[in-house]
């Protein structure tokens, strides 16, 4: 019989699994991973520790395909998130057919972690149906840790639940009904080679560089580890040609992960695009400044009076009386020629008179540093966040079209531009860098409340309601910091009133 696992050897074979297969199970999985571990422990016949040894020492390619098929059951379907297909139909597989026809070679695609095969089947139909796209000079593979889950997709041979969201025309084309399934056509199924590959394994043959036009690795990512996420990205940016697209998942971004892809808009949907120079100088904006004043003020009349938010926040600065200049101004000026070495942009003075909504006082002190602080993205977020408080909007906005050109993943740039966009009369535009600020960081409160404040003001109080009701529950876990950056100089407990006083305008629970 069986020893039931402990908790610390639970722990450790989460560990081994992180490992060699680069999946993170969080404490909620723990579960599920004594039930898989028990299970391995009876088919091998091995004591825990022995059979923990040796996974962490080095996990046989059999034991790896074991633990993948117990810990890796995917659900998906054909044509799962239509909206990327349509971005891949009309803007990544023309431009990448152009590319590999003008360069004399094949075309190529990659589906990383393909499960069952409906996504790179869905690919393959796409090929076939479009334009000026020559099948025969396209390859299509999909790579998979998961064996159970190849062999399956070989078959071909699928229930009418995966094809829930095909088209039905599409259906007939390319399938035909057997008994209670769907046996897909050999035209597509034979464009399609399948391979068994760990993503999350030593480099080989599936990361050639630039081998790939076009990488789907979708709902991947977000099982990854931290480092594992961070490593598999770098594989992908290498494996794909300069201009080459990757889709992720509809919940995934590179925000933190690569500096490697331009971020694309359309179609509703986000992916990305390798850039022609590869960078690996990712390095995350971590400000720690102290958490913001609460101003108190008739916010909600405010907001109502002045017509934008950007307005709201230039009305509310100009209120605060003018105050004396800072001696820790005076002295960071008189300072400038002693002769000390200082850091160029050590921001935390400017940060301080933020704080202080002494906001004029800190843009001048921004513009103030060593001209090489216009590379430094820390330092431009924080020059454009003032130019906004400010009201000059056209200077905030080429300061965020700057700091894009240096973080195009930068959400905070994405946000402000929003206000930008706004206060210049472009309602679609405001919308969209929501949410390119959305997508790039969920959790941002301040671009959902911007965008509920923007769907109110349109009389869309269904879209409103979502938006503002998703700020009122992301503010009080927002980070300091970003509050103080964001928030326009009104504290969290400033902002909760004002989406519960929305809330309530628009027919929703306070």
């Amino acid at each position: 019989m069986t020893t039931l696992p402990g908790a610390e050897q639970v722990d450790r074979f989460r560990r081994g699994i992180a490992r060699h297969l680069g999946l993170h199970f969080d404490d909620g999985k723990l579960a599920l991973l004594a039930d898989v571990l028990r299970g391995r422990l009876e088919a091998l016949k091995q004591g825990t520790d022995a059979y923990l040894a040796r996974l962490e020492a080095a996990a046989s390619a059999d034991e790896s395909q074991a633990l993948a098929r117990a810990l890796t059951v995917a659900e998906t379907f054909f044509f799962r998130h239509i909206e990327q297909f349509r971005a891949f139909s009309e803007i990544a597989l023309p431009d990448r057919a152009r590319a590999a026809q003008e360069a004399g070679r094949r075309l190529q695609i990659l589906s990383a972690g393909c499960a069952s095969g409906e996504e790179p089947y869905s690919l393959a139909m796409l090929v076939r149906e479009a334009a000026g796209v020559r099948p025969s000079d396209v390859d299509i593979v999909g790579v998979d840790v998961n064996p159970a889950m190849l062999e399956k997709a070989a078959r071909g041979r699928f229930s009418s639940w995966v094809l829930r969201e095909t088209p039905p025309d599409t259906v007939q084309r390319w399938f035909r009904s057997e008994g209670r399934e769907f046996v897909l056509d050999d035209v597509v199924r034979n464009a399609v080679r399948f391979e068994l590959r760990n993503l999350a394994g030593a480099a080989g043959s599936t990361w050639l560089p630039e081998a790939f036009d076009v990488i789907f690795c979708r709902n991947v990512l977000m099982y990854f580890t931290p480092e594992g996420a961070q490593m598999l990205v770098e594989r992908l940016a290498s494996t794909l040609h300069t201009g080459g697209y990757l889709f992720l998942g509809h919940a995934e971004t590179l925000r933190g992960l690569s500096s490697d892809f331009h971020l694309r808009q359309t179609h509703g949907a986000f992916y990305y695009q390798r850039r022609g120079r590869l960078r690996s100088d990712v390095r995350a904006l971590d400000h720690t400044a102290p958490a913001p004043s609460i101003r108190q003020t008739a916010i909600r009349d405010l907001v109502d009076d002045a017509g934008t938010w950007v307005e709201a926040i230039r009305q509310a600065s100009s209120r605060i009386e003018a105050l004396a200049e800072s001696p820790s101004l005076v002295s960071a000026r008189a300072g400038a020629g002693d002769g000390l070495v200082r850091p160029r942009w050590d921001v935390g003075l400017a940060l301080e008179l933020l704080e202080k909504e002494r906001f004029a006082e800190a843009l001048e002190l921004v513009q103030a540093l060593p001209p090489e602080w216009d590379s430094d993205a820390e330092v431009l977020l924080l020059h454009a966040v003032l130019l906004t408080h400010g009201g000059e909007l056209s200077r905030a906005e080429r300061a965020c079209e700057r700091l894009l050109e240096i973080d195009e993943l930068n959400a905070g740039a994405h946000y402000l531009l929003a206000l930008c966009r706004e206060g210049a009369g472009d309602r679609a535009g405001s919308i969209r860098h929501d949410q390119a600020a959305i997508y790039l960081d969920p959790g941002f409160a301040m671009a959902h409340l911007h965008l509920g404040l923007l769907a109110r003001r349109a009389s869309d109080s269904r879209a409103a309601r979502g938006a503002l009701r998703q700020a009122m529950a992301l503010l009080p876990r927002e980070d300091a910091s970003r509050l103080l950056l964001f928030g326009g100089g009104f504290g969290r407990d400033t902002l909760v009133s004002l989406c519960r006083a929305e809330l309530a305008g628009c027919g929703g629970n306070g």
